[in-house]
């Protein structure tokens, strides 16, 4: 497998090895493990022009502060508005079913 220079398009921080379609195919299972152990990113080519990315999944930065953090500045809703929507709801949420179902309109 012959690496090529990093891929231009990416800033230095995130360079990628550029490899060519056949070579990654070839060497699919240890592309798969440079980047789940090193954390590396490949661009892959065809033809000389970049058609694809293999890289590592970030995980997601939710965690449970910034679920109370959400929770804490959600905006208030005053009392008056939360009225007026439960009235909606109860006035909509009607169940449309006839009393006797086998009984024609």
């Amino acid at each position: 497998m012959r690496a090529k220079a990093p891929y231009r398009g990416r800033s230095a921080s995130e360079s990628a090895e550029r490899i060519a379609a056949t070579d990654a195919a070839k060497n699919f299972g240890h592309l798969v493990s440079r980047v789940r152990e090193d954390g590396a990113t490949y661009v892959i080519e065809r033809g000389g022009k970049p058609v694809a990315r293999i890289s590592p999944v970030r995980a997601s930065g939710s965690t449970l502060a910034t679920f109370k953090a959400l929770i804490a500045n959600r905006p208030h809703v005053d009392a008056a508005h939360a009225r007026e929507v439960n009235r909606a709801v109860r006035r909509h949420n009607i169940p449309r079913v006839r009393a006797n179902p086998w009984e024609r309109s």
